[in-house]
C-alpha cells in the first residue's frame, strides 16, 4: 500500500500575468532539480489543492500547481460578476499552461490531471506532445456532450429526490423532461441579483454532492461552505459546460494518436459516477502507450485509499524509470 507522501510547503510561488487582465497564482514544491510535474485541478474552477502535492515524491519531483483563470488565488475572481468570462475558455487555459512553462524555464514535464484536469491535460498533450514527458490522468474526462449530459440529466434516476430539488432550483417543473439545466443555471449564475446568484450556486453544489457522497471514502471540501468559492466554481463550470468547453465533440479521443510515444497511466474508480469508466476505456483503446488501471470499489475521489495507492504507484514508477533512463509509467 502506498501512503501519501509527507505534507510539504512551497519553496516558491508567485502571480503570473497571462494577458487579458488575468493573473494566475502558481507554486512550486519538492525538489527544485527534480522531474517537473504539473498538477491540473478539476472543476473547472475548483482551484488547486495542497493534497495534490502528496501524490509525488518530494525528493524526486519539482511539483508545480496553479489556479486556473477565475478561481483559487488567481485574479480576477469569477465570484465577481464583473469578471470577464469571455477570456476564460479552454484555449486560454492551454495558452496559460505554455506561458507558465516558459516562465518557469521548464523544457518538458509530466502532466497530472484530475477530472476536468484530464480534459485539459489531454488537450495540452495533443497540442504540445514535445513538451510532455508522461501523463497521469485520474477520473478520466474528455468533456464530450455525452459526458456533460450524463452529469446533468442521465444520472438523475439514481438520485430522484436531489434531482427534483435541482430542477426546482432552476425554476423548472416535471413537465419539461428535456430542459437544459446547465443553460438554466448558467443564466441564474449571471443574474444581476446577488441573492439569485448565490442561491443558484448553493443549489448547483447540492446536486453535485449527490454522486460524490455515494463513495463512503469521499468528503466534501470545506471550501464548499465558502460562498465566494462556490459562486466562482459554479459560474466557471456552467460557463464551460454551456459552451461544451469550446471543444469539437469527441476531438480529444479522435486525436489521441497524437499521444503516440507519450507514456501514461489512466486511473479510474470502478464505481465513479461523475466520470464513468467508459471514457477511460475508450481512451485506452485510442492511446496504446496509456495503461488503464481500474480501482475496484472506488469512486471519483482521488484521496480514497485505493485511488491514492494507484496514483502514487504511477508517479513513483515514472520517477524510478526516469532515473534509470526508461520511459515507462
Amino acid at each position: 500500500m502506498n501512503s501519501p507522501h509527507p505534507e510539504i510547503e512551497p519553496y516558491d510561488h508567485g502571480m503570473l500575468a497571462v494577458g487579458d487582465g488575468n493573473e494566475i497564482h502558481w507554486e512550486a514544491c519538492g525538489n527544485p532539480l527534480g522531474i517537473p510535474a504539473l498538477v491540473l485541478h478539476g472543476g473547472p474552477g475548483s482551484g488547486s489543492s495542497a493534497n495534490a502535492r502528496r501524490f509525488f515524491d518530494p525528493g524526486r519531483y519539482r511539483i508545480i500547481l496553479f489556479d486556473q483563470r477565475g478561481c483559487g488565488r488567481s485574479i480576477p475572481h469569477a465570484s465577481d460578476p464583473q469578471a470577464d468570462m469571455s477570456v476564460n475558455t479552454t484555449e486560454y487555459l492551454l495558452r496559460d499552461i505554455e506561458c507558465l512553462r516558459a516562465h518557469l524555464d521548464i523544457g518538458h514535464w509530466l502532466l497530472f490531471g484530475i477530472s476536468w484536469g484530464c480534459t485539459l491535460g489531454l488537450g495540452y498533450a495533443e497540442a504540445h506532445p514535445e513538451r510532455v514527458l508522461a501523463l497521469v490522468v485520474v477520473g478520466v474526462t474528455t468533456t464530450r456532450r455525452s459526458e456533460i449530459d450524463w452529469l446533468y440529466r442521465g444520472i438523475a434516476p439514481l438520485f430522484p429526490e436531489q434531482w427534483a430539488r435541482f430542477r426546482r432550483g432552476a425554476g423548472l417543473d416535471t413537465d419539461e423532461p428535456d430542459a437544459d439545466l446547465v443553460a438554466a443555471y448558467y443564466r441564474l449564475l449571471n443574474d444581476a441579483d446577488p441573492a439569485i446568484r448565490l442561491q443558484a450556486a448553493r443549489d448547483w453544489h447540492a446536486w453535485e454532492s449527490a454522486p460524490i457522497l455515494v463513495d463512503p471514502a469521499a468528503k466534501l471540501s470545506p471550501k464548499w461552505s465558502d460562498d465566494r468559492y462556490i459562486l466562482a466554481r459554479a459560474r466557471i463550470i456552467t460557463h464551460y459546460f454551456h459552451h461544451n468547453a469550446w471543444l469539437e465533440d469527441g476531438i480529444l479521443l479522435n486525436k489521441a494518436s497524437l499521444l503516440q510515444g507519450i507514456p501514461g497511466t489512466m486511473i479510474q474508480g470502478r464505481f465513479d459516477l461523475e466520470a464513468p469508466l467508459v471514457t477511460a476505456w475508450e481512451l485506452s483503446k485510442a492511446w496504446p502507450d496509456g495503461a488503464l488501471v481500474i480501482v475496484p470499489n472506488a469512486g471519483h475521489s482521488p484521496t480514497s485509499p485505493g485511488m491514492t495507492d494507484a496514483i502514487i504507484a504511477a508517479t513513483d514508477r515514472f520517477a524510478r524509470g526516469a532515473s534509470n533512463g526508461a520511459a515507462g509509467i
